[in-house]
């Protein structure tokens, strides 16, 4: 679908979108989302094309599409859009811009985009382009965060649930804690190892996920760095929910256990399998190698 319509000397009129729509985002929220968005931008001047995912691998081929016709790829959903579409739009060198319609949109959240559809427009047609950084995990790149342990396997219950989102991310850490017990992990930082027992262990670009936890609050977009947060063995399992609800201001950081680092090349494994999750979905398992990939990604923000 196309919405045109030109004014002359219109900031707008410098761009041209093409929006990836997840359907089922946010429980089917995003199409609702980003409809009065594109009204706003092609009544400003803009061209506007709007099309939306049908299965799982649509996303990079819509982006990358988009970004063969010199268009600003506007990814609408959660996280896993926005990573799908984000690592198209990197390795095309296009313009990337984001409308946060999921469940978790932590990226969104991390470069403090607005909601209103009044306030997106703005930003999509005239807010300024920077270059941040993204993580590659085993040849996939990743704006977000990529991450092992508990949280994981939370994660991996809370997609493959039924229940409302809202619910889920209530229900699912609680019966993943249950059988849980801290694994033995391996970390490569730049050379240097490490080894420690922990619950989980997350490289972070944004450090933002879940539903609205800010899990490494010391993560910056274009420092060209990985933040690496562990919560270590030695926090109890039974304040492992607080640790979590903590973390919703960073203030866990500051809990005996919790080991934080910096590099540029991670390899992590564990002495048990474990799942690996990039940006709210299942990526395999552990070993894994993270690598930065210093202001691989343009794009608008506020």
């Amino acid at each position: 679908m196309r919405e045109a319509g030109r004014r002359a000397g219109d900031p707008a009129s410098r761009r041209s979108f093409t929006a990836i729509v997840n359907p089922v985002a946010g429980g089917g929220r995003a199409p609702k989302v980003w409809a009065p968005v594109a009204e706003l931008l092609a009544a400003s001047g803009a061209e506007v094309r709007t099309v939306v995912t049908r299965t799982a691998d649509d996303a990079g081929r819509l982006a990358s599409e988009a970004a063969a016709r010199g268009d600003v790829v506007v990814a609408v959903g959660g996280d896993g859009i926005v990573r799908d579409v984000a690592e198209a739009a990197s390795r095309a060198g296009a313009l990337f811009a984001l409308v946060a319609a999921g469940r978790g949109n932590g990226f969104a959240a991390k470069l403090g985009m607005p909601t209103e559809p009044d306030d997106l427009a703005r930003v999509l047609a005239s807010g300024a382009e920077r270059a941040v950084d993204l993580l590659e995990a085993e040849g996939r790149l990743v704006p977000g965060n990529a991450y092992s342990g508990l949280d994981a396997v939370a994660n991996l219950m809370m997609n493959d649930s039924r229940i409302p989102s809202a619910v889920a991310y209530t229900v699912a850490p609680l019966l993943a804690i249950i059988p849980w017990k801290p694994a033995q992990f391996e970390l490569d930082i730049d050379g240097t190892r490490h080894s420690i027992a922990a619950h989980l262990v997350v490289m972070a670009n944004s450090g933002r996920y879940g539903h609205g936890l800010d899990i490494v609050p010391d993560a910056v977009l274009d420092d060209g760095l990985v933040h690496v947060l562990v919560a270590g063995a030695e926090i109890p399992k039974r304040s492992v929910a607080r640790f979590m609800k903590l973390a919703e201001t960073g203030s866990h950081v500051t809990v005996p256990g919790v080991r934080r680092f910096t590099g540029r090349r991670i390899a992590i494994s564990a002495d048990r399998p474990l799942p690996l999750c990039l940006d709210g979905d299942g990526a395999g398992g552990l070993p894994v190698h993270v690598e930065i990939r210093p202001r691989a990604l343009r794009i608008i923000a506020p």
